[in-house]
């Protein structure tokens, strides 16, 4: 049995990713423990699904407030839920500590799958702190990601996100605009602030449009020159398959990215990218070739780049193969059995410590090493 547990249930990244693992993991015995604030990817899951308590507000002293008091809720929740001792508590995010120390205290394994790596100092030190003393296994997203947080490193993975085929053909400009998407949460960290001043600098151009498509709705953007403002979405593609070129801004001093799911998915239907030149998204792309690895701070030289990549559509007709190509090697199958491969090799575990705590002959079953094990497929 799986409890899979996560805070915040909206549109970004983390939540899908679970999403994912759900639709090809989750049994009718599993359980999805979830966040009573926020409605996004995990909507409508296949499993059961219960609730605990947890409000954000705009403040964030009184936010940071409700989510240790979320903890507590969520530590009680499963306390009083009588799992299953054999249950896996599958812990998405480093954010709800209240499920891994509930697993340790009880004796069940816990599966951290790690997603982020910016956090505040004292924040980042509890939380890390809780999964070195709690995980049986940890999951990255990158190798970047597991360089940039090291907790337990012997006995930490890496899989990598994954994505299913893109769909249609790429297309340099679109009823004769050079479309620039961008998909995010409306924070200052993620560069939205940068994408709002890069498109007032390319007002001057009426064939390039701009286009922000954000996780949740934030009156701060809610109308802005030069920029069209979509609503959130649980389904992209129809943006990807309408846009010349994706950009992730994301501020290198302020958040580095671990993945970039929005550049994978983007790349999956052959649009070129430009990415943060540190963390996931350096894994992802090569400069030059899938697309461009620019820092967000430097807002010249993106400019230039956006208006080379609107006149030259021979150059974004070869990143757009290039980015195919590099998508095609994370398919989402390979996610899925990573994961899986990852929850046998410690329930196989688990039977080993229990044999030889209680003396009980078992059958010769090659148990995993215990160095670094990578469970990042490309084809």
């Amino acid at each position: 049995m799986n409890v899979f547990v996560h805070l915040l249930n909206d549109r970004t990244g983390s939540p899908r990713v679970l999403r994912s693992v759900i639709d090809g993991l989750g049994g009718p015995g599993d359980i999805l423990f979830v966040g009573s604030h926020g409605a996004g990817a995990l909507d409508g899951v296949g499993i059961a699904v219960r609730r605990f308590w947890y409000v954000r507000t705009g403040n964030r002293y009184l936010t940071f407030a409700t989510y240790l008091l979320s903890q507590v809720a969520l530590f009680l929740a499963l306390i009083t839920r009588r799992l299953p001792q054999n249950a896996t508590i599958y812990v998405n995010t480093l954010l709800p500590f209240g499920a891994a120390l509930y697993g340790w205290m009880t004796g069940r394994r816990v599966i951290y799958h790690l997603h982020e790596v910016s956090l505040p100092s004292p924040l980042r030190w509890l939380l890390t702190t809780v999964a070195r003393v709690t995980a049986a296994r940890l999951i990255y997203v990158s190798e970047a990601h597991r360089a940039l947080l090291p907790i337990r490193p012997q006995r930490s993975v890496v899989v990598a996100n994954g994505v299913p085929p893109g769909a249609g053909h790429y297309r340099h400009r679109h009823d004769g605009q050079f479309v620039v998407l961008m998909l995010a949460t409306p924070a200052g960290y993620k560069g939205v602030p940068e994408f709002v001043r890069l498109a007032a600098a390319l007002a001057h151009r009426p064939d390039i449009a701009f286009r922000l498509v954000l996780s949740r709705p934030d009156r701060r953007w809610a109308a802005v020159e030069n920029v069209e403002l979509c609503p959130a979405t649980d389904d992209p593609a129809s943006h990807y398959a309408n846009a010349s070129l994706v950009v992730n801004l994301s501020r290198p001093d302020l958040w580095i990215e671990t993945f970039g799911m929005t550049l994978l998915e983007a790349m999956s239907f052959g649009v070129p990218v430009i990415a943060p030149p540190v963390g996931g998204p350096s894994d992802l792309v090569e400069h030059g070739r899938e697309g461009l690895l620019i820092d967000s701070r430097d807002e010249g030289g993106l400019r230039r780049a956006i208006e080379r990549l609107a006149d030259e559509p021979s150059l974004c007709a070869a990143m757009s193969s290039a980015a195919s190509q590099t998508a095609k090697a994370y398919p989402l199958r390979r996610t899925i059995e990573g994961v899986r491969r990852l929850l046998d090799e410690t329930t196989s575990e688990r039977t080993h410590r229990f044999h030889r705590q209680f003396g009980v002959a078992r059958p010769a079953i090659d148990s995993a090493p215990e160095a670094v094990r990578v469970l990042h497929f490309r084809e």
